[in-house]
């Protein structure tokens, strides 16, 4: 099995961030989330938790955000200078919008509040983010059982971010994770997740030397790929998060070649 490229240290931050967000997630009301299962919207692609009522707690958020930036200076204390100042600069009203804009992927919006407040760009988006999951997690939970596929390039369908890891489970089937979610749903083993493509002539599979237990599938006609880890060969399986960090080696590869973690469907005349 190939070595990480990740650090240690941060692998063993991104352990300690897992651990706190299911901490998070026991905090809150399952009765604060309340899901609407419309079948023609999920068949058109629109994501579950896009369809959910949620009673987003500000204060909760807050106090998340709080513990993730004294983690994150307790793991890494070179960052501190950098996340210090981050508390003075949250209310409710931004809390609010990160919220909103975590949800939408909006990247603009928190590359803009960086600049504006002297932040390096990853910091308030990595925040957000890590602090809206437990929601978009336990959204995913209360609908696991009605998750059954996914609308090819609309990415996961509980929460709609770019599907881009499948693991082999029983018997070789392939099952896509959703690191940001936790959902899970069966794919077929020569479909492109991005555009639906079938060909066994385009789409393929990277292997990479040293590396026995993952592979890339990459499609020809969108230019999009998936890394898939043969989990068979793990003792214990390691959470979705985990498996996606622990892979990034795939992603350097894959984007190395070209593809792209969203494909796009090629312009016919």
């Amino acid at each position: 099995m190939i070595k990480s490229v990740v650090s240690k240290e941060y692998q063993e931050l991104q352990k300690e961030i897992i651990k706190l967000q299911e901490k998070w997630k026991l905090q809150l009301d399952p009765e604060t989330i309340r899901p609407n299962l419309d079948k023609a919207a999920m068949e058109a692609g629109v994501p579950v938790a896009a369809l959910t009522a949620i009673d987003f707690e500000i204060s909760l958020f807050l106090q998340w955000v709080e513990e993730i930036n004294a983690l994150i200076i307790k793991s890494i204390p070179e960052l501190e200078p950098k996340l210090a100042g981050i508390a003075s600069l949250l209310n409710e009203e931004i809390a609010i919008n990160w919220i909103e804009e975590a949800f939408a992927f909006n990247h603009l919006y928190f590359a803009s509040f960086a600049e504006e407040n002297g932040l390096e760009e990853w910091i308030p988006q990595f925040l957000a983010e890590t602090a809206l999951r437990p929601y978009l997690q336990l959204t995913a939970e209360k609908v696991q059982n009605e998750i059954h596929r996914a609308v090819p390039g609309a990415g996961c369908p509980v929460c709609g971010e770019p599907v881009r890891l499948a693991a082999l489970e029983d018997e070789g089937k392939k099952v896509i994770h959703c690191p940001r979610c936790l959902a899970h749903w069966h794919a077929k083993r020569l479909e492109c997740s991005h555009c639906g493509n079938e060909n066994h002539k385009t789409v393929q599979f990277l292997t990479i030397e040293g590396d026995s237990v993952s592979q890339i599938q990459v499609c020809d006609e969108c230019n999009g790929y998936i890394k898939i880890i043969d989990t068979r060969q793990y003792i214990s399986q390691p959470s979705a998060a985990l498996l996606d960090l622990n892979s990034i080696h795939l992603d350097f590869v894959a984007q190395e070649n070209s593809y792209n973690v969203v494909g796009e469907k090629k312009q016919t005349n």
